[in-house]
């Protein structure tokens, strides 16, 4: 999986590309914590465009950037979310705490 963010306006946006299974989100979870600790940002965007799969292991991924953001006041949005992803997000009931699209 790789990752590239980009911070602006108090706004950390993830830029997601490749498989979201156990084995990217790893890697990402550390992403996300370090940019996170280094932003603290009013809003956490994670961009879904370039994710060809996910499992749930991105719900994870969701689910700590949301308890991050909540700790500093903050929202988070995935943005860009294809079918799969999206099913498996909506399953897990995740649009109850943040915004899907």
């Amino acid at each position: 999986m790789e990752v590239t963010a980009t911070y602006r306006d108090r706004i950390l946006e993830l830029h997601l590309k490749g498989e979201l299974d156990h084995h990217g989100a790893r890697g990402l979870l550390t992403k996300l914590e370090r940019e996170i600790e280094a932003t603290l940002p009013a809003e956490l965007v994670l961009d879904f465009s370039g994710v060809t799969f996910m499992d749930s292991a991105g719900i994870a991924v969701a689910l700590r950037g949301w308890q991050r953001m909540r700790e500093l006041g903050g929202c988070v949005k995935l943005y860009h979310v294809a079918p799969q992803p999206k099913k498996v997000l909506e399953a897990a009931g995740v649009g109850r705490m943040m915004t899907v699209q």
